[in-house]
């Protein structure tokens, strides 16, 4: 017999998941009667300090050959922490440890526990919404194209169904500088098509000023890009896009800027700036060496030269002046931020940026770009503070991402993909759990249907540029993205579509992800599977704000989303056999057969009921 905890169940923990400052926690743990035991404490550990405080567990009951042992404790300070438990008995005395869901003497990990502050919330406007992420030079252009005023040089793409260019130039570099002109003017004559997917959230790729067609090389913060457009064509997207009850969320790229920009001026276009000028106002922004040429840049990549984030000049231009960068957009409309490479910008400066942009517009929006687990992530030696010091609302999930990708092409089974989800929902606060931003694919990765698709490896650029999935290829992993879209949907947190997935757009990663949108495909079948998934999530407050619980995780997948009087049940079969439903209380099926009053899902058909 075996010592029994799971912190995943109630019986065990209870409140489940994050705690919040003096909450109270109860915890309870079966020890086997043989054990004879004589004291129990539960041991939690301060990640930042080191410190360890006990709670002693007293006796409870004995039943069925096992004594439980309970008690009640709380966290007086947000923070991360780790707990395991000592037991002493007549025979020993030894330390307990987490064994995957189970425990283990002597050896093995820490359960995880973090606090958080008490009155932290994230808006419901952003929480169990449909997002929809835009790459804005590749989404919709309008008719008049103008560039006055673009920082060259640049060309602009005779076709919207060229290839994205990827080749170098004779120096061996990768430009970024072929453009297919989509504006923010083409974004809002296409609200209607975006809204028809049940969006709520609206997140743009950069749009400030910049070389580059990704802008991730900002030139200036507080100036459109001229191919975009205006300040005026801004405002207007956020008022149609507000009309139509859609949130507008914008990249902040704070890590860095580009080399070509007002503040670093390499190319010496603007005047002032740190490289150009020695008594620039930015100077203070940038760390150079011995030479101007020696300066600290993103990765290497010397046209995006690091900033301080933490210099005072720098923090009251983006964060703290009056006419700052963040206050800036969110009074011209911006709904918030996402937060490029958050791993990169210290956590003081997140706080503050969090801070000052809740004071601004209290229904904001700030998520962080992190690809790992956010609760505990360890970026260049220091623990991040994201969720334990209120920093941002919630982040980019990848964990999902990966979790489902993996699902899908069989390469994780059933219980490994509930143990990464509920690893997730245990370590995150509720309210960032439910505001997650859940893509399938991004500017960053290999869209969906490519990923879902047995597509050869090792392939050159060139061989990337022009493959296309066979119809076979193409037939099966449609097959799979059905399941991944409904996970992507009926997951906890938003499902960010990433746009061009929903028509079936395919592609191999930067830059072949981001080719122009095929609007004569915007009417398909897959087109229509989600927008019915949009509606499904809007109707439901379980899909939006529930809990989640796995009830089976073999050849078939089945979890449960409650709230309040409200339950659903995802059923996915992956097995050989058919597996049976009540029709009548069916929601929403795909490859699924009627007999009757029952629903029979096949092999790889899901269903979704209320219970």
């Amino acid at each position: 017999m075996r010592i029994l905890y799971d912190s995943k169940k109630t019986e065990y923990k209870n409140p489940f998941g994050v705690l919040r400052e003096n909450e109270a926690c109860k915890i309870s743990i079966k020890i086997p009667s043989s054990c004879r035991t004589l004291r129990v404490w539960l041991c939690l550990e301060n990640d930042c300090s080191g410190e360890e405080e006990r709670f002693e567990l007293s006796f409870k009951t004995a039943a069925d050959g096992y004594d439980t042992y309970g008690g009640e404790f709380c966290i007086k300070s947000r923070g991360l922490y780790f707990y395991h438990f000592f037991i002493s008995t007549e025979g020993s005395d030894f330390e307990l440890y987490r064994d995957g869901d189970g425990t283990n003497i002597g050896a093995g990990a820490l359960w995880q526990l973090s606090c958080i502050a008490a009155d932290f919330t994230v808006p419901q406007s952003f929480c169990g919404k449909v997002m929809y992420q835009i790459f804005p030079d590749r989404f919709f252009h309008s008719q008049v194209l103008s560039a006055d005023g673009k920082l060259g040089p640049y060309w602009v793409h005779d076709s919207t169904s060229d290839i994205p260019h990827y080749l170098p130039d004779e120096h061996g570099e990768i430009l970024n500088c072929d453009f297919y002109g989509g504006n923010l003017d083409g974004i809002i004559q296409k609200l209607d098509y975006i809204k028809s997917l049940g969006t709520s959230v609206i997140y743009l790729n950069p749009i400030f000023k910049a070389y580059s067609n990704h802008r991730y090389d900002t030139c200036d913060y507080k100036c459109i890009d001229p191919m975009l457009g205006t300040e005026a064509d801004f405002v207007r997207l956020c008022n149609e896009a507000h009309k139509k009850d859609i949130k507008i969320i914008l990249d902040g790229v704070f890590s860095h800027t580009g080399s070509n920009s007002i503040y670093f001026d390499k190319e010496r276009i603007f005047g002032g700036g740190a490289y150009s000028c020695d008594d620039s106002p930015y100077k203070n922004w940038f760390s150079f060496g011995e030479s101007k040429d020696d300066y600290d840049s993103w990765w290497g990549i010397k046209t995006l030269p690091c900033v301080n984030e933490l210099c005072d000049d720098y923090l009251d231009y983006i964060i703290e002046a009056d006419d700052s960068v963040v206050a800036h957009w969110l009074r011209l409309g911006a709904d918030g931020f996402r937060l490029d490479v958050a791993d990169e910008l210290p956590d003081e400066f997140i706080k503050r940026l969090r801070a000052k942009v809740k004071a601004i517009k209290s229904e904001s929006y700030v998520v962080g770009e992190v690809w790992e687990d956010a609760s505990n992530k360890i970026s260049y030696g220091v623990r991040r503070q994201y969720f334990t010091a209120s920093e941002l609302d919630s982040v980019m999930n990848y964990v999902f991402k990966n979790a489902i990708i993996s699902y899908c092409t069989h390469s994780l089974d059933a219980k490994g993909f509930a143990d990464a989800i509920m690893t997730v929902v245990e370590n995150y606060p509720a309210p960032s759990v439910h505001s997650l931003m859940n893509s399938l694919s991004t500017h960053d990765t290999a869209r969906i249907l490519t990923c879902l698709a047995d597509t050869p490896k090792g392939l050159s650029k060139s061989e990337m540029a022009e493959f296309k999935l066979s119809d076979e290829q193409k037939a099966k992993a449609l097959g799979s993205l059905y399941v991944a879209a409904l996970l992507q949907f009926a997951l906890p947190g938003n499902a960010c579509i990433y746009y061009g997935d929903e028509i079936g757009m395919e592609g191999f990663g930067d830059p072949f992800n981001r080719a122009y949108f095929q609007w004569h495909k915007s009417q398909c079948s897959l087109k229509g599977f989600f927008e019915e998934l949009g509606a499904l999530k809007n109707e439901h407050i379980a899909l939006q704000v529930g809990s989640i619980h796995f009830v089976r995780t073999d050849d078939v997948l089945i979890f449960e989303r409650e709230h309040k009087d409200e339950k659903l049940r995802v059923i996915i079969n992956n097995s050989h056999h058919e597996h049976e439903c009540n029709a009548k209380n069916s929601l929403m099926s795909h490859n699924v057969s009627m007999r009757g009053q029952k629903l029979y899902v096949q092999k790889g058909g899901f269903n979704v009921e209320a219970i």
